[in-house]
């Protein structure tokens, strides 16, 4: 693992505004992750898990702080070049696997580097993701046909279509049952030392956290612990 951060975070503020109150969701978060490292955040509901996911991936601005991503300020882009981050830098896994249910599996992994503006057609060693991931023999088939762990794993495959070298998982096994979350969980540890794909990883699950490098405890919009 190397020891160049990919990810620095420093004195991370975010306050909402509800009616007339004040609701802090991050109280100055400082974080730190290096390239191809494997993290995981851990927090109960409420904790400031989300926030601090939305930021990192440009879907929204923090208050104050500073945050580095592959060493772009994200405070100092613009609006088109935050969009790009999304598209290129970053990868995004979610709870719902949002596959377009009229679309082939193959079709909802190659629509992202339409909307990214690259050709269609994945880079050649792309098809290894595909085997580790195990779909390679489901790519004509659409959602409805495929289990629950299997549109999972087609949309962490959507994540990392174009190459990103940061791929966020927000409670990716929330909807999948013990055996299903196991799977994909080993799949992210092994996509992470394969291919030294950096990874963040939010869950409230403590043995999905164990899955990680290094994992951190949020609270209260804090990072109260961390564990190598």
């Amino acid at each position: 693992m190397s020891s160049e951060p990919i990810i620095e975070v420093s004195d991370l503020r975010k306050i909402y505004r509800a009616g007339d109150v004040d609701v802090y969701a991050l109280r100055g978060v400082d974080l730190t992750v290096q390239r191809g490292d494997f993290l995981t955040v851990i927090g109960p509901s409420g904790s400031g898990k989300s926030t601090l996911f939305h930021i990192l991936g440009g879907l929204m601005k923090p208050t104050s702080g500073i945050v580095k991503i592959a060493g772009q300020d994200i405070m100092r882009l613009s609006d088109a070049q935050r969009t790009n981050l999304r598209k290129v830098t970053v990868g995004f896994v979610f709870q719902k696997y949002n596959l377009l249910p009229i679309l082939s599996a193959e079709e909802n992994i190659t629509i992202a580097r339409t909307i990214a503006g690259l050709p269609q057609r994945p880079p050649a060693e792309f098809k290894r993701v595909l085997e580790v991931l195990g779909i390679s023999h489901r790519m004509h088939h659409k959602p409805r046909a495929l289990s629950g762990g299997e549109q999972q794993r087609v949309a962490i495959a959507r994540a990392l279509v174009n190459q990103p070298e940061i791929l966020l998982a927000d409670e990716p096994t929330g909807n999948l049952d013990t055996e299903n979350s196991a799977i994909v969980l080993k799949l992210l540890r092994q996509l992470n030392e394969e291919f030294r794909q950096t990874v963040l990883m939010i869950t409230h699950n403590p043995e999905a956290a164990s899955f990680g490098h290094r994992t951190v405890t949020m609270r209260d919009g804090r990072i109260s612990e961390s564990l190598d």
